[in-house]
C-alpha cells in the first residue's frame, strides 16, 4: 500500500512538471538533434529534461512556457548580483559602444587587477584568463616551473575544473579503506593518475602522511578552501592552517581554488580563515556574469610570466582580459563590498537554519551545510566533513532529491539539483522565506517516500 502511494506521489510531481514545461520539453527535442542530451553543460541536466529560459530579471529566471522561479542557482554560483543588474548593464553597455576585444592592453584590466589584490593579501599580482578551469591549470603550471616539480596533492573528490590534471577523482573513492585510489575521469589518459596523490578534506593527518613519503615529488597542494562544488563542506577550525602549516614544512606550495568561495567574504574564504596560500584561482563572481577566470599569488611566482623576462611562461587566450568582461567584472566587485557580503551571508544563515527547522518539523531525517550566501541539504542528521561523507548521504536519497527538485519547481524554486541553493543579492527575507515555505510543502508531499527509505 505504501509502495503504490509513493509511486502516485511521483507520478504526480512528474505529470505536473511535464503539463507546466511544455514548450521547454519541445525545445529540448529539437536541440537533441545537433547537441548530446540538448544542452552544451552536463551540471544543467536533469531528468526529464532542464526548462529553456527566456529570461532573467533580479532574483529571478522566467522559462519559455512563461513559468517564473526564484533562481537559487544563478548560473552555478557565479551571478552574485543576479540577472541584469541595472549597474553592471550599464558598465557592459558604455564598454560595448567602444568595442569588445581589442587585442592589445586596455586600462580596465589593470584596475580589475587592482582592486582584486587590494581585497585580497595574499595576491600581489595576477592575470586573467575565461574560466576557472583555465586558473586553476595556470595555477598548476605555475607551481611546475617555480619549483621544478610535477606531482600534486589534491582533495579526494575535489573538483577544480575540466582539465587532465584535475579530472583526478572528482567522484571520490568509495571502495579503498586506506589512502584513495587515483582514478581518472573516461577520457583522460592513465597517465596522469601517477602524478596526482589524493587526501580526504578536513583530514590533516593524512596530507602529512603523503608528504612525508612524496613531499619530493609534489609541486604544491591544491584545494578548495571549502568544498564548493563537492558538497558545500567547510572547513573544520584549524584546518586550513594546519595545511599551510604542512606546505611550509614540507616545501611544496598551497593553492586555494576560491572559484566558488570568493564570494563568502570580500577578500574569499582565505580571508576569513587568516591563511594566505602561496597561489589562488579566481572565476565566476569577478566577471559581472561574463566568462572569466584568474590567477595571482606571490610577485616572484607570479613573474614567470612576464614575457619581458627570458624564459616566461606563455600564458594566452584570445578573449583573455576583453574589455567588456573586465568592465563588468570591475562594476560587479565594486558593489559587492563587505557590507553586502555580510548582508546575504545572513540571509544564507536564515534559509539554512529554516531547513534544518523543517526538517525537523515534518520529521524527517536532514540536514544543512555551507558558509555564508551557499547552502546545501542532504537527507541525513550526520555530520559531513568530506566529499566521500557527501556521496555516500546523496546515494540512498538520490531519487527522492530528484523529486524534491522537481517539486520545488513546481512550486517556483529553482535549486541545483544535488541539493545546492545559492543566495544572490537581490534577494530579501521575502525569497528566502517562500524557498522554506516551498521547502516544507514539498517535503510535506513527499514525506512517505523519505520515511520509506530512511527505514530501509
Amino acid at each position: 500500500m505504501a509502495s503504490q502511494e509513493i509511486e502516485k506521489i511521483k507520478q504526480d510531481i512528474w505529470q505536473r512538471y511535464l503539463e507546466r514545461t511544455k514548450k521547454s520539453k519541445e525545445l529540448n527535442e529539437k536541440a537533441k538533434y545537433f547537441m548530446p542530451g540538448g544542452d552544451t553543460r552536463s551540471i544543467a541536466f536533469y531528468t526529464p529534461y532542464p526548462f529553456f529560459a527566456v529570461e532573467g530579471k533580479g532574483c529571478c529566471l522566467y522559462d519559455a512556457d512563461g513559468n517564473e522561479y526564484i533562481d537559487f542557482v544563478n548560473n552555478m554560483t557565479s551571478l552574485i548580483h543576479g540577472h541584469a543588474h541595472p549597474y553592471v548593464m550599464e558598465a557592459i553597455r558604455k564598454q560595448m559602444k567602444k568595442g569588445i576585444t581589442h587585442g592589445v592592453p586596455v586600462e580596465a584590466q589593470y584596475k580589475l587587477a587592482e582592486l582584486i589584490c587590494k581585497r585580497v593579501p595574499s595576491v600581489e599580482s595576477l592575470r586573467f584568463g575565461n574560466t576557472g578551469s583555465e586558473a586553476t591549470m595556470f595555477c598548476m603550471r605555475a607551481a611546475r616551473a617555480f619549483t621544478g616539480k610535477e606531482g600534486f596533492l589534491k582533495m579526494d573528490g575535489g573538483y577544480h575544473g575540466g582539465h587532465d590534471f584535475v579530472q583526478i577523482n572528482t567522484m571520490p573513492d568509495l571502495a579503498t579503506e586506506d589512502l584513495p585510489k587515483a582514478q581518472a575521469t573516461k577520457g583522460v589518459p592513465a597517465c596522469v593518475e601517477k602524478d596526482v596523490f589524493l587526501a580526504p578534506f578536513n583530514d590533516l593527518n593524512t596530507v602529512e602522511r603523503i608528504l612525508k613519503d612524496k613531499a619530493k615529488k609534489i609541486a604544491a597542494i591544491i584545494m578548495e578552501p571549502m568544498l564548493g562544488a563537492g558538497g558545500g563542506v567547510g572547513p573544520k577550525d584549524g584546518y586550513l592552517k594546519g595545511m599551510r602549516e604542512l606546505a611550509d614544512q614540507y616545501g611544496v606550495l598551497l593553492i586555494f581554488d576560491e572559484v566558488i568561495s570568493f564570494r563568502v567574504h570580500a577578500g574569499g574564504l582565505q580571508a576569513m580563515a587568516d591563511v594566505k596560500p602561496d597561489l589562488t584561482a579566481f572565476g565566476k563572481i569577478i566577471g559581472g556574469g561574463l566568462p572569466i577566470g584568474a590567477f595571482g599569488g606571490r610577485k616572484e611566482i607570479m613573474e614567470m610570466f612576464d614575457p619581458n623576462k627570458p624564459d616566461s611562461i606563455t600564458h594566452s587566450g584570445t578573449f583573455s582580459g576583453n574589455a567588456v568582461t573586465m568592465a563588468a567584472g570591475y562594476a560587479n566587485l565594486e558593489i559587492y563590498h563587505q557590507k553586502e557580503v555580510d548582508r546575504i551571508n545572513t540571509l544564507g544563515k536564515r534559509l539554512t537554519e529554516g531547513f534544518s527547522r523543517i526538517f525537523e518539523k515534518v520529521g524527517i531525517q536532514g540536514g544543512t551545510r555551507g558558509i555564508g550566501s551557499l547552502a546545501g541539504i542532504a537527507f541525513t542528521d550526520k555530520v559531513l566533513n568530506d566529499s566521500r561523507d557527501v556521496v555516500l548521504s546523496m546515494i540512498p536519497s538520490f531519487e527522492l532529491m530528484q523529486y524534491l527538485h522537481l517539486e520545488m519547481l513546481n512550486r517556483g524554486v529553482f535549486f541545483l539539483h544535488r541539493g545546492m541553493f545559492t543566495v544572490s543579492t537581490p534577494m530579501t527575507e521575502i525569497e528566502i522565506d517562500k524557498a522554506i515555505a516551498v521547502f516544507e510543502a514539498s517535503l510535506e508531499l513527499l514525506k512517505p517516500f523519505a520515511v520509506e527509505i530512511q527505514n530501509q
